[in-house]
C-alpha cells in the first residue's frame, strides 16, 4: 500500500493545494490563467517532444494500443447513447455531450501527471501514443454525432468540421508531439542545451498541471440530474478501465505494463474537453460540468484502488 500513497498523496495533494488557492483567493483568477497556459503551451509539450523524440518505440503494438483504447471509446460512446436515450430519456441532442463526457478523460492535467509518477519514463511512450490522436479522435466522433441528431446537420457538420481542424492545428500537445516524431525520424540525437531546456520545462509541468487542475475545479459545479452524473462516473470511471484491461490483455496480447498504463488513463475521471463540448453544442452542460468536478473528487478514491491492484 506505500507506494500507492507515495503517489497518490502528492498528485492528489497538489491538486487540493489548487483548490484550496482558488477557494481562498492565495493566488488571482489572473495566476490560474498564467499557470494552465504555462502548463498546456509551455511545460506539457516540454515534456512530451522530449517523451516522443527520446523515447523507445521499438517494443509497442502500435495497433495494439490504439485498437484497445479507442476501440473501448467506441463501445462507451454507444453505451452512453443508449443509457441517455433509452433509460435516462433525455432528448437526442444531449447524446454527443454526455457521451463526450463519458469517454473524455481529462489525460494531459490528470491522466499523464499520474502515468509519469507510477510508471516513469517507461510509460511516457504509451502516453503519447494515446494524447497523439486522443482529442481529435473524440471530437471528430462527438462533431460527427451531433451533426446526426441536430436538424440542420450537413451545415452544422461541415462548419464545425471546419473549425475542428483549424483549432486542432493550433493545438500545443498535439503540435509538440508532431514536432517529436518528426525530429525522431531525423535520427540526430537532441543538444545537450535543448535537452537540458526540454529536462527543466518537462519537469515544471506536473505541479503546474495539477495546480491548475484544481484551480479550475472552483468553476466547475455539481449540478444536473443524479441519474445521469451516476450513469457517467459509473461508465467512464469503472467499465472503460475495465474493458481496456480486458481487450489489452486478452485480445491484443499488450505487455502487463503497457496495459497498466492504458487502464490508468482510462480510468482517470472526465476531462474539461468535455464540458467545453457541452457548451458548443449547448446541451447538457449542467451534466458536463457535474461530472468534471464530481468525477474528479472521487478519481482520488477509485484511482488508489486501481494503483493498488497494480502494485499487487
Amino acid at each position: 500500500m506505500l507506494p500507492v500513497v507515495t503517489i497518490v498523496l502528492p498528485v492528489f495533494g497538489l491538486i487540493l493545494l489548487g483548490y484550496l488557492s482558488a477557494r481562498f483567493s492565495w493566488l488571482t483568477a489572473n495566476a490560474e490563467k498564467g499557470i494552465a497556459e504555462f502548463a498546456f503551451t509551455l511545460a506539457m509539450p516540454a515534456l512530451l517532444f522530449k517523451s516522443v523524440a527520446t523515447a523507445e518505440f521499438s517494443g509497442l503494438s502500435i495497433i495494439g494500443i490504439w485498437g484497445t483504447y479507442f476501440g473501448t471509446i467506441f463501445v462507451i460512446w454507444l453505451l452512453s447513447t443508449l443509457v441517455t436515450w433509452k433509460v435516462l430519456r433525455r432528448p437526442a441532442p444531449d447524446g454527443p455531450p454526455i457521451a463526450m463526457s463519458t469517454t473524455f478523460g481529462n489525460l494531459v492535467m490528470l491522466g499523464l501527471p499520474l502515468g509519469i509518477a507510477t510508471f516513469g519514463n517507461d510509460g511516457a511512450p504509451v502516453i503519447a501514443l494515446i494524447l497523439a490522436i486522443h482529442a481529435p479522435v473524440l471530437w471528430l466522433t462527438g462533431t460527427f454525432h451531433a451533426g446526426l441528431v441536430d436538424r440542420d446537420g450537413d451545415k452544422s457538420l461541415r462548419d464545425a468540421l471546419a473549425s475542428l481542424v483549424n483549432e486542432l492545428a493550433r493545438n500545443p500537445i498535439i503540435i509538440a508531439i508532431a514536432l517529436g516524431a518528426l525530429w525522431r525520424l531525423t535520427g540526430i540525437e537532441l543538444p545537450a542545451p535543448a535537452l537540458t531546456m526540454m529536462t527543466l520545462l518537462a519537469q515544471a509541468s506536473v505541479p503546474t498541471a495539477l495546480v491548475a487542475l484544481g484551480m479550475s475545479i472552483m468553476r466547475s459545479a455539481i449540478k444536473g440530474q443524479a441519474p445521469t452524473l451516476t450513469s457517467i462516473i459509473g461508465l467512464k470511471m469503472i467499465a472503460m478501465p475495465l474493458m481496456v484491461y480486458v481487450l489489452g490483455m486478452y485480445v491484443f496480447g499488450l505487455s502487463p505494463l503497457t496495459v497498466s498504463v492504458l487502464t490508468l488513463l482510462a480510468a482517470v475521471p472526465t476531462g474539461a474537453n468535455a464540458y467545453l463540448f457541452a457548451v458548443k453544442t449547448g446541451h447538457a452542460v449542467n451534466s458536463a460540468s457535474g461530472a468534471v468536478a464530481l468525477g474528479t473528487l472521487l478519481s482520488a478514491v477509485t484511482i488508489s484502488a486501481l494503483l493498488a491492484a497494480i502494485h499487487q
